[in-house]
């Protein structure tokens, strides 16, 4: 008989395992993104020399007129014209809007017929048939209708361009403003009114507390395309003769012929505070959106902060001599 041989078992050799924090994954290629990335930064820096060298942009007269004394005055305008407008055209939206929404049939038709009304009239028709409301009606008073007067005032000495141009941008801003309000009310669930009315909670702070601060999520990004439209839109009153800030741009390149600088120069202003805007929409919208997630989402400059952070922190942690 054979001895027994030793018979044992092969020892699997396994690969070694790397922790998950040094797993990586493979990116893939994706060649057309990059096309696409040259062939756009090439346009963009085209642009931008175009911008510089080209003589027709008159960069000079740019400088000279953009922080001039009437520029800075029109702007100013433009900023009331547009503060006015909203304040009393989303006031007068938010009466229109509970009007739509009431039980009450004569303030429901009241509201629909305001809203179709001024949505279908041209705004600059507005301004016009406003600025010019002396023709129609020289003197105003106020009494009982068909019987006494109590007080009576002159038309030409109370609606002047300024207050003619505020009338008719926020009776205009009104009629869309109230379909704004009124579809973010509707966006919230009924079921939670209804819960509100079976707990006993007052009508009031169902409103202020339950259904507002939902119905502002909705209100809020189409409320502020409209103020930064009006903004830009305060640019009709210069049919006006009211030294807006497009208007004085009109006047000032009428006299020196510098017509592209000077547009330039009313360009940049509406972006600055379009942007402005934009970033007050921004934190208004982070605001108000507390209750619908967890965790809010970072801001920019916490977002920057972050990301200094951790490469400082990736810096420490190399030790001494090592290079990475």
């Amino acid at each position: 008989m054979s001895a027994p041989t030793d018979v044992r078992p092969e020892k699997s050799v396994s690969e070694p395992q790397l922790p998950d924090s040094e797993l990586v994954v493979a990116r893939t290629w994706h060649p057309l993104r990059w096309v696409i990335s040259a062939v756009v930064l090439v346009l963009l820096a085209q642009f931008i020399h175009g911008l510089v060298v080209n003589p027709g942009w008159d960069w000079p007269t740019f400088a000279q007129y953009f922080t001039a004394k009437s520029v800075l005055a029109a702007l100013w305008m433009t900023i009331k014209l547009t503060l006015w407008g909203t304040i009393l055209g989303f006031g007068l939206g938010v009466f229109l809007a509970l009007g739509r929404l009431s039980k009450n049939p004569v303030l429901q038709v009241i509201a629909w017929t305001y809203i179709w009304a001024f949505r279908s009239i041209p705004l600059i028709v507005q301004l016009l048939f406003w600025f010019n409301i002396t023709y129609l009606y020289q003197t105003l008073s106020l009494g009982i209708p068909f019987g006494p007067e109590f007080f009576t005032f002159q038309v030409s000495g109370v609606i002047g361009g300024f207050t003619a141009a505020v009338i008719g941008l926020a009776l205009h801003q009104a009629a869309y403003s109230a379909e704004i309000i009124r579809s973010g009310i509707i966006s919230v669930d009924h079921g939670q009114i209804e819960a509100a009315h079976s707990l006993g909670i007052p009508c009031s702070r169902q409103f202020f507390k339950i259904v507002l601060p939902q119905a502002m999520r909705a209100i809020l990004p189409n409320a502020a395309n409209e103020v930064i439209g009006l903004f830009k839109g305060t640019s009709i009153v210069s049919t006006m003769a009211i030294a807006e800030l497009f208007y004085q741009v009109q006047v000032i390149f009428g006299r020196n012929g510098r017509v592209v600088p000077l547009l330039m120069v009313a360009t940049i202003w509406y972006i600055i505070l379009t942007t402005l805007l934009s970033i007050g929409q921004y934190y208004v919208e982070r605001h108000y959106a507390r209750g619908s997630a967890r965790a809010l989402p970072l801001t920019p400059v916490q977002k920057a902060r972050k990301k200094f952070e951790e490469i400082r922190d990736a810096r420490l942690d190399i030790p001494r001599g090592a290079t990475r």
